[in-house]
């Protein structure tokens, strides 16, 4: 293992300066609804516990205002040398289904609403200010997830032809259940189960990005697409809807619908031929998700990177932060992430704290 991290940290942009960039998916989607829907969900039998997605089942729902303080506190309670806050890119939806409107279509059409309007439902609407805020203050930046963190196509399918399972979700407010083997996760918002669902996927990047701007007021500029999986073509509709940075894995599966893949290879600081540069994550700190100690993995992964030139790139997801399920699993995380930020200076006290936009533009000479 340590050898494929170090080979990976090979190709691609270098630089002697020690920048770290810490990326937080999920921010604005509902997951799960409640704890309520969550033990009705279990006692019915769906799947929720096991698989990948088991541990966002349980304790991953929409940030409180209490949630939101609480990270920020940790955030600016440590400095870099240009006495700049630690900051965190919040990889975020900026809508999710509109379960109502749905249902009374006959599950004939797909509505969705902002999560601003998802947040008022849920009581959660105050949480919005400390959005605001951290944008205002540089420390929780938002970016660009999808419009949904929702495969459109393949549920409206699933919910029409009577799947039990996708309707008994429904009816709780979900989707992000471990579907049966075989079958395309509602998660996974870009996998294409048949060809021609791209054509909806490119007018939901488009719409997706134009109702960014109008929630945030300024253009989303870097694109992280949820679960990984995308077809390429929609590289050109993100690019002409203000993406410059594409967050890429390593090695890229790009879906071609009807069980079809391609794999590209990409590295950090590549660019594609609409202009976009990728960036590549390299060090992770999921402290809520695993028994290992998550701050001296992240700093080993964080001393790699740095041997090998390359910036820091961790992913963080948002459950790590969130109380609404869990908040003795928030309190530990967050004490574990301030850890880290502490640690991280201490050992290198030249660390520049920066969001994944300004990594770009250092990349590509725009800072």
């Amino acid at each position: 293992m340590k050898i494929l991290k170090t080979i990976s940290n090979i190709p691609g942009w270098r630089t002697s300066r020690k920048i770290v960039v810490i990326e937080s998916d999920d921010w604005g989607s509902i997951r799960m609804s409640s704890q309520s829907s969550y033990n009705a969900l279990v006692k019915a039998g769906l799947n929720l516990s096991k698989g990948a997605g088991g541990r966002y089942n349980m304790y991953d729902t929409l940030a409180s205002k209490e949630d939101l303080s609480m990270l920020f506190e940790v955030l600016t309670s440590v400095k870099d040398k240009n006495n700049a806050s630690a900051k965190i890119t919040a990889v975020s939806l900026v809508a999710n289904p509109d379960f109502e409107k749905i249902k009374t279509s006959g599950y004939n059409e797909y509505f969705y609403e902002p999560f601003t309007k998802t947040l008022e439902k849920y009581n959660r609407i105050d949480a919005f200010e400390l959005w605001k805020e951290g944008k205002n203050s540089n420390i929780f930046v938002p970016e660009f997830h999808g419009r949904e963190h929702l495969n459109i196509s393949a549920w409206i399918r699933a919910l029409k032809k009577g799947d039990k399972d996708a309707l008994l979700a429904f009816e709780n407010g979900i989707w992000g259940y471990t579907r049966k083997q075989g079958e395309i996760e509602f998660q996974s918002a870009f996998n294409l189960e048949f060809s021609t669902d791209v054509d909806l996927q490119k007018e939901v990047i488009k719409d997706g990005l134009n109702l960014f701007k109008e929630l945030h007021g300024y253009k989303a500029r870097f694109f992280v697409p949820p679960n990984g999986p995308i077809n390429n073509s929609l590289e050109p509709i993100a690019a002409e809807n203000g993406i410059e940075y594409m967050s890429s894995p390593k090695i890229q599966t790009e879906v071609l619908g009807e069980g079809k893949i391609k794999k590209h290879f990409r590295y950090i600081g590549k660019k594609n031929k609409y202009g976009q540069t990728y960036i590549t994550r390299n060090s992770f700190f999921e402290p809520s998700g695993t028994s290992k100690d998550e701050v001296d993995s992240c700093l080993a992964e964080i001393e790699m990177a740095f041997k090998w030139k390359k910036p820091a790139i961790i992913s963080s997801h948002r459950i790590n932060y969130i109380g609404g399920l869990s908040s003795s699993k928030r309190d530990k995380s967050l004490e574990e992430l301030k850890e880290l930020l502490q640690k991280i200076v201490k050992k290198w006290p030249d660390v520049e704290f920066m969001t994944s936009s300004e990594l770009g533009d250092v990349i590509t000479k725009r800072d």
